[in-house]
């Protein structure tokens, strides 16, 4: 079972919401202040300067806000809950408990852009079930449709977004263009994850304490031995704090970002998670995806199976993702099982930088740079792997460790009409 914490201050903007464990419908909402915004959109854009997305690139919010609502007419904004990585259920979560506070920051980025037409891009059944009763609940000023797709790790990448809703598979394209440019039915579409979106509401709701709600996020924690813990935690906060949160005090290594930041050792524990003081240490927060390893668990065995999930989830659209995804797999698993050779770690450092970059998607950089940082942050224990079987992952790589349940969120009941035989 996976919890749910908050670690922010109290009184500041949260997503989390009063009652995180049930769903909140249209009633509730309204009566939170939600769809009321105190500030116009031009305001509320102006507003949004610091937010960075939520959905892995931290990418600047108001940015590309301003390059839809600038690329051309009748743009199209679309709610991303597609969420590939295996170590992330915030956006799940939110969709199932906070669907209205997803559609009002839907609404909103609609109101920015001039687009006349929303659409929320689910694989998850629950959450596409809770979006649809939302919009039931409460007639949406955007007209709005619910598009499900397959869960895969690369259906969530905003061009393989644009490509299930305008009918095709949910696969990734080469760019440009872009979906700013050139999106859902070709017109200018922005491409928001979730809990972007929610942000984007609370802002509006309270545009006094903007700082506080663009400087928290939520967070995925897992670690071995202790139950995963969703959390809203506020910039700053150092690793270290949210490994002892999550229940592994004294972690051997952290794997950063879902499966994009990389590994991090034992001496990194003192970090910030603050998007650019991670990029200065060579890592990211990605979707907020952090799992720790256990003081008796490998880091090897774990860039294993992390590589292993990704060549597995490859699109198979290019030649040299499917090689280097292949060969990067190969080498982590020849590693684990004692049987690499003396050229092997020179291969890695190899392709761990001439990879990125040359697939469609992230999926291939991904693969790369979780066993460049693996050399970095371990190379000790990498070269030790050369000359023994290392006990701790003789087994074959195991994904499915990689994978973190959605906490449980009770669907609220319909009201019952009342009788008139029998009035209250």
């Amino acid at each position: 079972m996976t919890g749910i914490d908050s670690l922010i201050p109290p009184g500041n903007p949260s997503v989390l919401g009063a009652a995180p464990g049930v769903t909140e419908d249209a009633r509730t909402y309204l009566a939170a202040g939600g769809y009321r915004g105190a500030i116009g959109a031009a305001e509320l854009l102006d507003r949004l300067d610091g937010l960075r997305g939520r959905g892995g690139a931290g990418f600047p919010t108001a940015a590309k806000l301003r390059a839809v609502r600038d690329a051309g007419p009748r743009p199209v904004v679309v709610a991303n809950g597609e969420e590939g990585e295996p170590g992330s259920v915030k956006d799940r979560w939110l969709l199932r408990a906070r669907p209205h506070l997803v559609l009002d920051g839907l609404a909103r980025a609609a109101e920015i852009t001039g687009a006349e037409r929303g659409y929320v891009y689910v694989s998850d059944t629950a959450a596409g079930e809770r979006i649809r009763r939302a919009l039931a609940e409460r007639a949406p000023r955007l007209p709005c449709d619910v598009v499900d797709t397959a869960h895969t790790y690369v259906a969530g990448e905003e061009t393989a977004v644009v490509r299930r809703i305008n009918g095709g598979p949910a696969l990734p394209t080469a760019k440009p263009p872009r979906p700013f440019q050139q999106g859902v039915g070709g017109a200018p579409t922005l491409v928001a994850n979730v809990e972007t979106l929610a942000r984007i509401a609370l802002i509006a709701a309270q545009p006094d304490r903007r700082r506080p709600a663009a400087r928290a996020t939520l967070v995925t924690l897992a670690g071995r031995g202790a139950e995963p813990l969703l959390a809203e935690v506020p910039y700053g906060c150092t690793l270290r704090t949210l490994a002892r949160a999550q229940g592994t005090p004294e972690p051997a290594g952290v794997l950063m970002g879902g499966l994009f930041g990389g590994l991090l050792g034992p001496g990194r524990l003192d970090l910030a998670l603050d998007p650019d003081t991670l990029t200065a240490a060579g890592t990211a927060l990605g979707c907020g995806a952090i799992r720790f390893l256990a003081p008796d668990e490998c880091p090897v065995s774990l860039a294993s199976a992390a590589v292993a999930h990704l060549a597995a989830e490859s699109a198979r659209q290019c030649g040299i993702c499917v090689a280097g995804t292949g060969s990067v797999r190969d080498a982590l698993g020849a590693l684990t099982n004692g049987t690499a050779d003396t050229g092997l770690l020179t291969r890695l450092r190899r392709w761990s930088t001439s990879l990125p970059g040359r697939g469609a998607c992230g999926l291939l950089d991904a693969a790369a740079g979780t066993a460049g940082s693996l050399l970095r942050a371990f190379p000790d224990l990498v070269r030790a792997h050369l000359d023994a079987p290392c006990p701790g992952c003789a087994a074959p790589a195991d994904t499915g460790r990689l994978t973190v349940p959605v906490p449980h969120v009770a669907r609220r009941p319909v009201p019952r009409p009342r009788s008139a035989a029998f009035p209250r």
